[in-house]
């Protein structure tokens, strides 16, 4: 499983010490400086049933200096694929993926995830 997180992140410190409490193993990506892939977004895009919005860091300083509130409605999967794959400040973190286990996880709730990862 990948993980992508944030170390300034208190909610992917969280995700981290909670999985290595589990020990599920993970392989740990600085989401700022490497983004998701578009194939690994467009697969967290479809385990959301297609709704861009939960890829999103809705809280974060990025997504309101570009006025994505407004712009993202009006963007195509397409482009807001390509605008969260070089801008890691933009996804939603943690992101967990294992498209091969069927792990598609965003943010950090420990229901979901130990519901997820068994």
């Amino acid at each position: 499983m990948k993980l992508y997180t944030y170390q300034a992140c208190s909610t992917c410190r969280n995700a981290v010490k909670w999985l290595r409490a589990k020990g599920i193993s993970f392989d740990e990506i600085p989401i700022r400086e490497t983004p998701p892939s578009i194939p690994e977004l467009r697969a967290m895009l479809a385990a959301h049933d297609g709704e861009l919005r939960p890829l999103f860091n809705t809280s974060g300083q990025d997504y309101r200096a570009m006025d994505l509130k407004d712009k993202l409605p009006s963007m195509t999967k397409d482009e807001a694929l390509k605008l969260l794959s070089e801008h890691g400040n933009l996804v939603k973190r943690p992101f967990a993926i294992d498209t091969k286990r069927g792990i598609h996880l965003t943010g950090f709730k420990e229901d979901a995830w130990a519901k997820a990862l068994g």
